[in-house]
């Protein structure tokens, strides 16, 4: 049976009749075809391979050694063409909420990235790079090196792709301002309210001492890599204008501030020749600021929820809609996906990228339904509307509790469809994973992926950027679940991560990472197992119409049943853990259940 190599390819024929296994391979540079485009064909007057460029012949090298794994190669000629939709096809990885990777764990992304087509990685940092004048902010996270980072830029330019420094300069600076030699850094240096709830200092004020300081650090990271390609980041500045800069917000308006803010974190790098890349969320709501976007950076709109779910969520008026209105999201903006921000800025004549999600983060089991529909839109929409690049997001809300290995299927859909959307749109990912990732002859490990990937759907709960799962292991009060789910759903899920788990005893994923993943799977569908415990627990409390019990409202013997599950899930999170990431930032990972574990310690003892 002919081979259909991954990813799919924009045409492929197919003629009785191949190449012997030996036959020379015929290499031709052709500057008339599309950047990192080649034609391969095979048959009996053996192989000839035609060329744009060393991506090309990459690409076109690793599509024959995928037809020769075929066992009719020789009884079938092929003639591919081939070509990517975007130019930049790009992979960001979250190291800072708390999983620092390993480097096998870092050379293991590499193989998928590059089997994936990627040309670009990026690791989002905030703390987690060994700054040379700032040990107090990263000395417990175990952190990337000077060190690392070359020996990760020299592995990802053997593989074709291209290592971008990426360091947040304006949001999310939490793990600096909370060091009281830094705190004088901040926006709000007491916090601020959000959601109802006090969060500590996150926002740097928008000052010229602290874009200097800011871009200080952005030169650490870029000095040790090739690219001439970083990404400031720059978003959720949440406490902008609600401190010291207050009263210029007053004057100016805050989409003023924040973007002259940022043209400054810019400068010093498009200076020197750099493309930065930065967050487009300022654009939402300022869309004049769009015709001074300087030459060479380039606003990456992120989207990280699919249309199906924000039409479900958003024009339901549901509890769930609500508390992100409450929180300040934009919900007409979220509702059109990636297309009006993305037209916007077509037609503005502003090169941009799109960045859907893996979504991974806050689910435990993924959500891959929704990680599908989310990167159709994204490479939908771009293509419409000529954006140059595709960046493939993967965060670590709450301390990245999800296995890294549940990012695999995202990723390889996210390298296919921005590789060639039509002849990837219908990918079995599932089957990729096995032939191609875990190596399972069994193939049952990447159907478990898939089947867990569903579950959050199964609950009959919709929630943006989480699933139940997530919300009842690491409750937030700001993002309260609106409702619990039914029981006869509890049920259905119970029987599904049941059977996961059998499938997991039968697989034989023979990849270097094979056995990894089988345990930290395992270790998944325990911890969702748990999280269904407590959902029923709750729901089994009678509670006033139209509101959801805590943990703490659970009867007492319940409760301290569920305790006692709770440091062998621990122990077993640290040891898994430890097989992909380094120690730092563990601790602070698994503080992330205390606020659970207090519910349940109240309701134990009542």
């Amino acid at each position: 049976m002919p081979v259909t190599p991954f990813p799919a390819p924009r045409s492929l024929t197919t003629t009785p009749g191949g190449a012997a296994l030996d036959a020379p391979v015929h290499v031709t540079a052709d500057p008339d075809l599309p950047p990192q485009g080649y034609r391969l064909r095979t048959g009996p007057e053996g192989v000839t391979v035609d060329h744009r460029d060393a991506l090309g012949l990459r690409y076109a090298l690793g599509t024959l050694d995928q037809l020769r794994a075929g066992h009719d190669y020789t009884a079938t000629g092929y003639d591919i063409s081939d070509h990517p939709d975007f130019p930049v096809r790009g992979f960001l990885l979250d190291i800072s909420r708390d999983r620092v990777p390993t480097r096998r764990t870092l050379a293991r992304w590499i193989e998928i990235l590059a089997l994936a087509r990627f040309t670009q990685l990026e690791l989002y940092g905030e703390h987690t790079y060994a700054f040379r004048d700032h040990r107090d902010v990263w000395q417990d996270a175990s952190p990337l090196t000077a060190e690392d980072l070359r020996w990760l830029d020299a592995r990802c330019a053997a593989a074709g792709i291209e290592l971008v420094a990426n360091q947040n300069t304006f949001g999310h600076m939490e793990r600096f301002l909370r060091h009281p030699r830094h705190a004088h850094r901040a926006e709000n240096p007491e916090g601020f309210e959000r959601g109802g709830v006090h969060r500590p200092p996150s926002t740097l004020e928008p000052t010229d001492d602290n874009a200097a300081f800011a871009t200080a650090l952005v030169a650490e990271a870029a000095r040790e890599v090739r690219s001439r390609r970083l990404n400031i980041g720059a978003d959720e500045p949440f406490e902008l204008g609600r401190g010291r800069s207050a009263e210029r917000v007053a004057e100016q308006g805050v989409g003023e501030v924040y973007f002259s803010f940022v043209t400054r974190l810019m400068a010093p790098w498009l200076e020197a020749g750099y493309t930065v890349e930065f967050w487009a969320d300022v654009f939402a709501k300022h869309p004049e600021l769009m015709d001074r976007v300087p030459p060479g950076a380039v606003p990456v709109v992120w989207q990280y929820d699919g249309p199906r779910l924000l039409s479900e969520v958003i024009d339901g008026d549901t509890p769930e809609a609500r508390t992100w209105q409450r929180l300040g999201a934009d919900l007409d903006n979220l509702r059109e996906g990636f297309r009006s921000r993305g037209k916007l800025l077509s037609e503005a004549g502003v090169p941009f990228w799109v960045a859907p999600g893996a979504s991974n983060w806050n689910s435990l089991l993924g959500r891959i339904d929704n990680a599908v529909d989310n990167m159709l839109d994204a490479a939908e929409t771009g293509r419409e509307n000529a954006a140059q690049g595709f960046l493939l997001t993967s965060w670590g809300d709450h301390g990245h509790w999800d296995a890294p290995s549940v990012a695999y299927g995202p990723v390889v859909f996210g390298g296919a469809v921005s590789w060639s959307l039509e002849a990837n749109r219908d990918l079995d990912i599932a089957a990729v994973l096995d032939d191609h990732v875990l190596l399972d002859e069994a193939r049952l490990t990447g159907g478990v992926l898939m089947r867990l990937g569903r579950v959050h759907r199964d609950l009959g709960v919709p929630l943006l950027n989480g699933s139940p799962i997530a919300r009842a292991l690491f409750p937030d009060p700001a993002v309260p679940l609106p409702a619990l789910p039914a029981p006869e759903a509890l049920d259905r899920v119970a029987v599904t991560l049941a059977a996961c788990r059998d499938d997991l005893a039968a697989a034989d994923p023979v990849a270097a990472d094979g056995d990894v993943v089988r345990r930290e799977l395992h270790h998944a569908v325990a911890l969702a197992q748990f999280a269904l415990d407590v959902l029923r627990a709750r729901a089994a409390v009678t509670a006033d119409a139209g509101s959801v019990p805590d943990a703490d409202a659970i009867d007492p013997a319940t409760a301290r049943r569920l305790l006692r599950r709770i440091e062998p899930l621990l122990a077993e999170q640290r040891a898994c853990w430890l097989l992909r990431s380094r120690p730092g930032g563990l601790d602070d990972s698994i503080r992330e259940l205390d606020q659970l574990r207090h519910q349940l310690t109240a309701a134990a003892h009542a």
